[in-house]
């Protein structure tokens, strides 16, 4: 693990995330009332599914932080046993039955789709294996749950837009470039996003966008373009940044110049690169090292058959599961005006990294060294 990643982790571990796992309970305690099989001491196999790999975070950050947080609290004797599932559901139930042919204690899962893999979760559970759902709430009887507050995410990126459209929100129309459908996240984005903009805008067009793909997002971007006129458009909401790179080329690709205000979420290098050029309004900062934390002691906890309440403060519903123990991590919108004190001061990215030939001079605009 890189030196940046070891400072995020230590700096969150020394913030108000900073718990204490001594606490301990019986099995029962921890979400689910069936009796799994827990072990003594440190010597602990973490099954650890994340969904793909078309997103940088999952391999960049989510990876080798819950791989850290892992060593750090079992003191280097924890294994995780990793698989990405390149956002295919059915590689990923797959995975889940070789997670549970090698008797991994605990599971944390990150969804490909969250329907599909409840039989999965039942099988883990069935075989006292206990399951986090990481990220996206996944069905099925799964025993704890951490993710961002994803309504607000949508919130957030709304309030951005009309912030970037002020007087002109009610003058043009935007378009909305939600992600797939088979991610629950998506839906929290979409309902977030309109119960801020209904009203206040005119949606031309509205996508769900298959598989979060970034040339999905292109053809429904230059789809939308012919059907209203790009002259028409004044904003575009996208759900993420790597959606939004793939809508800005097909806004190049038309000739639009200036570019409206275009959304994002998770604040890749290139959205913030794109953020800095002006290109991209704005991206969600989602502190990953608070969740990867919350994941790697939840599941730490449960294959121990120690309390989670410690971390899992609150609790949710999924559509299969009443009362599901979690936490959830605010974020912050990303803009030129916070990159300095968000990614920059918390180590996700150095100046340099951002500020590479093509952006040294908008960084210099910004003060960015």
């Amino acid at each position: 693990m890189n030196t940046r990643m070891r400072r995020v982790a230590v700096a969150v571990a020394a913030g108000a995330m900073a718990v204490s796992l001594a606490a301990c309970g019986s099995a029962k305690e921890s979400g689910d009332k069936k009796t799994t099989s827990t072990v003594k001491g440190n010597a602990i196999k973490v099954g650890l599914l994340l969904p793909e790999n078309q997103t940088a975070r999952y391999e960049k950050f989510d990876k080798p932080l819950i791989e850290k947080q892992i060593a750090d609290l079992t003191a280097g004797k924890g294994e995780v046993v990793y698989a990405n599932a390149k956002q295919d559901a059915t590689t990923q139930n797959s995975q889940v039955d070789t997670m549970i042919t090698n008797k991994v204690n605990v599971l944390i899962i990150d969804a490909v789709d969250s329907k599909a893999i409840a039989g999965s979760v039942k099988k883990a559970k069935d075989a006292g294996i206990p399951v986090v759902a990481y990220d996206r709430l996944a069905e099925g009887p799964i025993d704890a749950y951490t993710s961002f507050d994803n309504e607000e995410v949508g919130k957030v990126q709304g309030k951005a837009l009309l912030e970037a459209l002020g007087d002109k929100a009610k003058d043009g129309q935007i378009v909305m470039m939600n992600g797939s459908v088979t991610d629950p996240n998506a839906a929290l984005f979409k309902k977030g996003a309109h119960s801020v903009l209904d009203g206040k805008v005119t949606v031309a067009k509205e996508y769900d966008t298959v598989e979060w793909k970034p040339e999905n997002a292109n053809t429904n971007m230059a789809a939308a373009l012919s059907a209203v006129g790009k002259d028409k458009i004044t904003g575009v909401y996208s759900a993420n940044d790597g959606m939004a790179g793939g809508i800005i080329t097909a806004l190049k690709a038309a000739g639009l110049n200036p570019l409206p205000p275009v959304t994002g979420q998770d604040a890749e290098l290139a959205g913030v690169q794109r953020i800095v050029a002006g290109e991209q309004f704005m991206s969600v900062y989602k502190p990953y090292a608070p969740e990867a934390e919350a994941a790697a002691k939840m599941a730490v906890a449960l294959a121990k058959g120690e309390r989670i309440e410690v971390v899992a403060t609150s609790k949710v519903d999924s559509p299969t599961a009443k009362g599901v123990p979690s936490l959830l991590i605010p974020v912050v919108s990303l803009t030129k005006a916070n990159i300095k004190d968000t990614v920059i001061r918390d180590n996700v990215y150095s100046a340099d990294e951002i500020c590479t030939d093509k952006y040294a001079a908008a960084c210099a605009t910004l003060g960015l060294k």
